[in-house]
């Protein structure tokens, strides 16, 4: 019916001013049957020259405003002023404050905010964009893990660039936020391009930065049997992907509990030429362009925090660690308790950009209060550790009380 429409009107119009619309037009006036006629506050058109006034006196509950004049915000009409204030409202909505209208939430002020931030329940968007991926069929696949926050959107691209598998991606946003990064996304050749990138949205809620809860939602999104788990302001050496699905044969993880550990250096150059080798990466290392981020582990010391690629049924991270503070050193300690074996990848390598300060480290550095409370956390965590793993456990308080 569109087509045989089209191509009969297009006999005497030869084009289409308004593109489908004048094919919609013609069908609907030789086939007024297809329409279901709506009440006239379902488009209220606020053009210069409409009687729109007419439908919207009576009506308290309108649908849509339609500003179908080439002019748009900037029409005569007496009352759009109004509707342009509802509008603009409109986009700074924010969902968290709904909620609360509408549902009574209480404010972090009624309560101990350590225990807030422990039992906060987070709106979650999983898959915000498309994604479609399928394994590898030999069962060495491998998902990159991340979590960021709006500022730190800027290493998504250069990320994509240097990991051609899956990622799995934790965004911690608000209502609003999540609006510019799907624009931001949507103008991304790059990320566009791309579609074994998970983004997972989970909003914005409490005071503190729940970057143990964010990466679990990344892990729980993984459907490859292993998993690396990473930052976002690290980037991985180009290849690391395809060096760790061999790693997996080589050493046997299917049948082993091992961590593969992947060194970290740093520089502190924004704009570097990134070692496409070892051999590369130790020349710089040389020249003091880079330096090592951490020592390489074989095994658990005090504040250990390497960067590991696991099975994915590995342990997820303790969400009661929020902002900054061994939200990642606990997560190893725990690995350490169930016996994984730390093995680190000779032939391996990221590298941390550098970047401003963390409000979370900022917090931390600056406000006493802050510290105790992570000391606090750090000690029930200990105690937890040494109930679940007995004797085993007794050696991270040792180091804990010794450091």
């Amino acid at each position: 019916m569109w087509r045989l429409t089209a191509e009969r009107e297009l006999m005497s119009m030869l084009s289409t001013s308004l593109a489908d619309q004048d094919i919609f037009n013609a069908v609907i006036k030789q086939n007024p049957f297809l329409v279901h006629q709506l009440p006239c506050f379902w488009n209220v058109q606020l053009s210069d020259h409409t009687r729109s006034e007419k439908c919207y006196k009576d009506v308290s509950d309108l649908k849509v405003i339609h500003w179908n004049s080439p002019k748009k915000l900037r029409v005569k009409n007496k009352h759009v002023e109004f509707f342009r204030n509802l509008y603009l409202t409109f986009l700074e909505y924010d969902g968290n404050l709904l909620r609360r209208e509408l549902f009574g939430c209480p404010s972090e002020a009624d309560h101990n905010s350590e225990n807030v931030e422990r039992f906060t329940v987070h709106r979650t968007h999983l898959y915000f964009l498309h994604y479609e991926y399928e394994p590898r069929s030999d069962n060495t696949d491998v998902t990159l893990v991340a979590q960021l926050s709006m500022d730190r959107l800027q290493m998504l691209e250069a990320i994509c660039k240097h990991w051609e598998g899956p990622i799995s991606l934790a965004l911690y946003l608000s209502d609003a936020e999540a609006q510019q990064f799907l624009r931001y996304a949507q103008g991304s050749e790059v990320l566009m391009s791309r579609g074994n990138v998970g983004y997972h949205i989970v909003y914005k809620e409490g005071q503190f930065y729940p970057v143990n809860l964010l990466r679990n939602v990344a892990m729980q999104q993984v459907n490859t049997p292993y998993m690396f788990l990473s930052d976002i302001d690290f980037l991985p050496m180009y290849g690391l992907y395809e060096y760790l699905r061999k790693s997996v044969v080589q050493l046997d993880m299917a049948n082993a509990k091992k961590a593969l550990v992947v060194p970290a250096f740093e520089t502190l150059r924004y704009r570097l030429s990134y070692p496409k080798s070892k051999a590369e990466l130790l020349s710089q290392l040389d020249m003091g362009t880079l330096f090592t981020f951490s020592r390489s582990y074989v095994q658990w010391e005090p504040d250990f925090e390497p960067y590991v690629m696991v099975r994915r049924d590995s342990p997820e991270y303790d969400r009661r660690f929020v902002g900054f503070g061994w939200n990642k050193v606990a997560h190893i300690m725990e690995l350490d308790a169930q016996e994984y074996e730390f093995v680190v990848l000779p032939n391996a390598y990221m590298i941390h950009m550098p970047h401003a300060p963390s409000f979370d480290i900022t917090k931390f550095r600056s406000n006493k209060q802050y510290r105790v409370c992570l000391k606090t956390l750090k000690e029930e965590f200990q105690q937890n550790m040494s109930r679940r793993y007995g004797f085993a456990a007794l050696k991270y308080m040792t180091a804990e009380n010794n450091s």
